[in-house]
């Protein structure tokens, strides 16, 4: 146990640490971002708080999944790339990482299109504000069969959206917890004579 010198040698330790991390710089840091490659990004202007975030989140997840839902069509598949980013890092724990917009653009012509839609879970939309750089997305959905039939299976998604300008691009985008759904229940059959 130590003594009160010990204490006091601890909590001077401490402090001294405290002032020699980059903490500081990184309070600064927040007041002006710093781009991929380290430098300042220009300030922007202030996020919308509250209703209004969500609101502004569950209408760029909608652009999104619209685009993604209909990307059969090569014009949907565009509009799918535009909402990210060239350098976008995708992380899926069932089909890997992608490290460019090319690579997931790919990846979702190949094994996503015409193949099942996606859902967002009513609900689950929560959103968090990133100062001077954009606003993180965090949410729940679930995959269905692309006709509007029977959805199979679910999972997790966090996505950050840089906002440049009036424009708003995913950088990173994490999709995990990915699970069949269950079998609905089976109807009893109805009785005879009913």
């Amino acid at each position: 146990m130590l003594g009160f010198a010990g204490k006091a040698a601890l909590a001077a330790m401490v402090v001294c640490a405290a002032a020699a991390s980059p903490q500081a710089a990184w309070a600064d840091a927040a007041a002006k971002p710093a781009d991929a490659e380290g430098a300042s990004a220009p300030a922007e202007a202030a996020l919308p708080q509250g209703a209004a975030l969500d609101e502004l989140v569950a209408g760029l997840d909608a652009q999104l999944f619209d685009s993604f839902n209909r990307c059969t069509d090569p014009a949907q598949l565009a509009r799918h790339a535009a909402l990210f980013d060239e350098k976008v890092e995708f992380y899926h724990d069932l089909g890997g990482v992608s490290w460019t917009r090319e690579a997931l653009v790919d990846s979702v012509r190949r094994n996503v299109c015409g193949k099942f839609r996606r859902e967002l879970v009513a609900g689950s939309l929560r959103a968090y504000p990133i100062p001077g750089f954009g606003v993180m997305e965090i949410g729940e959905h679930r995959f269905c069969k692309p006709d509007g039939g029977a959805c199979h299976g679910r999972g997790e998604f966090v996505m950050v959206w840089r906002r440049d300008g009036e424009q708003w691009r995913v950088t990173r985008a994490l999709s995990y917890a990915h699970r069949p759904l269950p079998e609905p229940a089976a109807r009893p059959e109805p009785a005879p004579g009913r």
